[in-house]
């Protein structure tokens, strides 16, 4: 598929460098050269130096015949003018990052239809939905839910002292009646989509795929259910903290956001009235101090330097906060935050990636079904993917033991009429349901890849 990706920053070289690995024909456009040149050289990608807005720029990067453009600049009002003359210049499908909070409101779906944009992208709004279904259920490290919502994967870590450690995966049933099912574990570098012979160690992080209810019932008996998150603080005042205390506040939970702009503050006051906004710097202990750090229940550290976010979010877990999550952009940093124990990591341009690879293999999806839904997880070795059933697909109707799949692929659950069923090999897939799948360390496009 060609595909043109505008603004090749933090998200648009994530997405291009995915993208790229993913076998597309890929053509950069940035205004910065020496972007350009180091992008072609490290992946296999054409490269225009130019502004997205321009249409030679666009006719350059062969506009006319692409399936995709999709414009990731800082400005909101550039990505939606490039997607327009895209469109106008033969562009099949488009998309643009918007992340101002006053365009997406009512407005957007007006905005979308009159530029003719077929998909828009937010990573702050993205980002604070994530850090939300967390703070929800902070047992977890990660929350995923699919299209129905009555079907969630959780990532756990076992701790040193985990009920689970050493134990075969058959061996749960009997121990925890909830209905769910343990779908990928990670070791280490390894991931694994387990069978029942599978002994789960401490350090592990485990998926487990079940409906909300079965996943409380069942993190009741282990014994490691927190409550939601009540009192939480926000260090930093930017568009991902607004987003989240929007949606906080929505519930009456006690809000704290501590952000140094005095101008940042006046605005959250206003839109917030009912929080506790702190004009100061959240990288000073006494300052943590003096906003009850020792008494929260979560905080997310939102800052616009990783590196601060990890210092910070360190100091609150050495206090004893029970839940702490932190937003780093740089990959590179990730692994020294996990080796701190600072296991609920959020990074936006990931999420962004996520969604943007599951637009795109939509729209190259064969006629027996079509992605819904694309979570890479377990540092991205393993997918989860939520497709819907159609008729053309050849094995309706068999029972899954009946049905050989290739190996590391599982189907994790099907929704059938609001229904969800956590599989067994007498169940069969029938038109019009929807489905999971998960598969470690392979790409799967469409439900007939995964047949042995």
């Amino acid at each position: 598929m060609k595909i043109i990706i505008s603004g090749c920053g933090k998200i648009g070289r994530t997405i291009l460098k995915n993208l790229a690995n993913e076998g597309h024909d890929i053509v950069a456009i940035d205004t910065n050269p020496d972007v350009i040149t180091e992008l072609t050289n490290i992946y296999d990608v054409m490269g225009v130096c130019g502004n997205g807005t321009d249409s030679d720029v666009l006719q350059e990067a062969g506009v006319s015949d692409a399936q995709l453009v999709a414009s990731f600049t800082n400005s909101d009002e550039l990505n939606m003018l490039t997607c327009f003359l895209a469109k106008k210049l033969g562009a099949a499908h488009t998309i643009a990052r918007i992340r101002n909070p006053e365009y997406n409101d009512k407005s957007l779906a007006f905005m979308k239809q009159q530029l003719e944009i077929s998909f828009t992208v937010n990573p702050e709004l993205m980002a604070a939905r994530e850090i939300f279904n967390i703070l929800q259920l902070p047992s977890a490290v990660n929350v995923e839910t699919f299209s129905v919502r009555n079907f969630e994967m959780i990532e756990l870590k076992l701790k040193a002292d985990s009920a689970l450690d050493n134990l075969k995966i058959s061996d749960l049933r009997g121990k925890y009646k909830s209905k769910y099912l343990i779908c990928a574990v990670q070791r280490g570098e390894n991931a694994y989509i387990p069978d029942g012979n599978f002994v789960l160690k401490s350090g592990d992080k485990i998926g487990i795929c079940a409906t909300p209810t079965e996943i409380l019932k069942l993190m009741r008996e282990m014994g490691v259910q927190q409550n939601p998150a009540k009192k939480i603080m926000i260090l930093g005042g930017g568009s991902t903290a607004y987003y989240l205390a929007k949606q906080l506040s929505s519930l009456n939970n006690l809000v704290i956001i501590i952000e140094k702009s005095s101008e940042v503050c006046a605005k959250l006051c206003e839109a917030f009235p009912k929080a506790v906004v702190v004009n100061g710097d959240g990288t000073n202990q006494e300052v943590l101090i003096e906003e009850g750090v020792g008494v929260i229940d979560a905080l997310v550290s939102l800052t616009g330097m990783d590196e601060q976010n990890i210092l910070m979010s360190a100091y609150a877990q050495n206090k004893g906060v029970p839940k702490v999550i932190t937003k780093i952009n740089r990959s590179v940093l990730v692994p020294m935050a996990d080796s701190w124990g600072l296991d609920t990591i959020i990074t936006p341009k990931k999420i962004v990636s996520d969604v943007i690879l599951k637009y795109v293999r939509a729209l190259e999806n064969s006629q027996d079904s079509s992605v819904e839904t694309l979570y890479r997880l377990m540092d991205d070795k393993v997918e989860a993917l939520e497709f819907i059933v159609k008729e053309g697909l050849d094995f309706l109707g068999v029972p899954f033991k009946e049905l050989k799949m290739k190996s590391n692929i599982l189907i994790a659950g099907i929704i059938r009429d609001r229904k969800t069923i956590i599989p067994s090999g007498e169940d069969m897939l029938l038109a019009g349901d929807k489905v999971v799948v998960l598969a470690a360390n392979q790409r799967i496009n469409n439900l007939s890849d995964i047949k042995g």
